[in-house]
């Protein structure tokens, strides 16, 4: 577990001994933070336990597979007593809401597709609970998050995790320096999930086989348009599926449940040629459909921009990075045009297809692992 650092410092990197340092750890119940939390008591650290209730404790009780939801709440606490460090429940179902449900709600209805992921870490996990961890005179929070922090020549850098994938950078791009020097993520080095699971076992830990999480929080079963409709009643409003030549090819029940790059459930079959979501204009309630070849974008707009390199972002014309526009996906060669300290033009060397407003764009060393942060792409004009 322990991080790169000079002999004389302990695994979290401080200069005194384990059992003079304090960490909270934020534990969402599951296998990775509870091993951390558990591998750093058993190391001798000042552990404090801290998990946080997201959204309705009665509805999660029933609903598995998501993180903080009533029963992760009951296998964190476990965890603590199982390893005699203190844990504590805070109620931020109201910030979790105002921070991040509601703008979730908000950019699907405008025809965006968020990561509400990324904006919990940025606004929740590494902004409120990390100013809680500080309160509790806390030297660092720790997470389980798979990335890594490393020394750097002008700080702690990000970097990839070893197992790429279980790699988690692309929702953690928008960590500020500020955030990074207070972080620790000792999970990281790991080459895979069956270390972690092995580590588990090993502290008897109950979560050690405990499945991870698959959807968004509140988003059971990843039916987002449902959710979208018990928050924003009346959202779904039905309208005309059209082609990009102008034709009327048929109705939908609502821009909310269709995404760019969409192909199956268009209804429209008949036609010679496969169609997809290229545009959803919510305005005039049109799901735009078109040839594949004009999901292809080479130029990305780019805004809300978190830069992590050791020199201004807009102290160059442009940066030789690769980019990340979905998690799912290995990243990709271009030229970043900074435009300001926080708008960019990202230039893709090859065509990339169902790129949408509201993605993330993480920006990585080119055929290295540091990550230079990113920003958020937008429609652009």
């Amino acid at each position: 577990m322990a991080l790169d650092g000079a002999k004389d410092l302990n695994s979290l990197g401080f200069p005194k001994a384990p059992s003079e340092t304090r960490v909270v750890v934020a534990m969402s119940g599951g296998v990775d933070s509870s091993v951390v939390a558990a591998e750093l008591a058993r190391e001798g650290y000042d552990v404090v336990g801290v998990t946080l209730q997201l959204y309705d404790h009665g509805a999660a009780l029933a609903k598995k597979g998501a993180c903080c939801a009533g029963i992760d709440i009951h296998d964190a606490r476990r965890v603590a007593e199982e390893m005699n460090f203190p844990h504590y429940v805070l109620d931020y179902e109201n910030i979790f809401r105002d921070a991040v449900i509601d703008e979730f709600a908000d950019s699907y209805l405008a025809g965006a597709t968020p990561v509400p992921c990324i904006r919990c870490n940025e606004r929740v996990k590494f902004k409120d609970l990390l100013e809680t961890a500080r309160e509790l005179d806390a030297d660092c929070m720790a997470t389980g998050h798979y990335i890594q922090r490393k020394a750097g020549a002008v700080g702690p850098e990000l970097h990839m995790a070893a197992d790429p994938a279980r790699d988690q950078s692309y929702f953690l791009f928008s960590t500020t320096p500020e955030q990074l020097a207070y972080l620790r993520f000792p999970l990281g080095h790991l080459v895979s999930k069956e270390e972690t699971r092995k580590l588990a076992e090993a502290h008897g830990l109950g979560v050690a086989d405990k499945p991870d999480s698959q959807d968004i929080c509140f988003v059971p079963g990843g039916n987002y348009a449902e959710v979208i409709e018990k928050l924003r009643p009346g959202a779904a409003e039905p309208g005309d599926i059209v082609h990009v030549d102008g034709r009327v090819l048929g109705s939908h029940r609502g821009v909310i449940h269709y995404t760019i790059g969409q192909r199956r459930g268009l209804g429209v079959g008949g036609l010679k040629e496969p169609l997809y979501v290229v545009k959803l204009d919510v305005d005039a309630r049109h799901v735009i459909v078109g040839p594949k070849d004009l999901l292809a974008t080479h130029q990305v707009p780019v805004r809300e921009i978190n830069w992590l390199g050791d020199t201004p972002f807009d102290s160059r014309d442009a940066w030789e990075l690769s980019v990340k526009i979905r998690s799912t996906k290995p990243p990709v060669e271009a030229r970043v045009r900074p435009l300001s300290p926080t708008e960019a033009m990202v230039e893709l060397v090859a065509p990339e297809e169902g790129v949408s407003p509201g993605q993330a764009c993480v920006f990585y060393e080119s055929g290295g692992t540091r990550v230079f942060g990113g920003g958020w792409i937008w429609r652009g004009e």
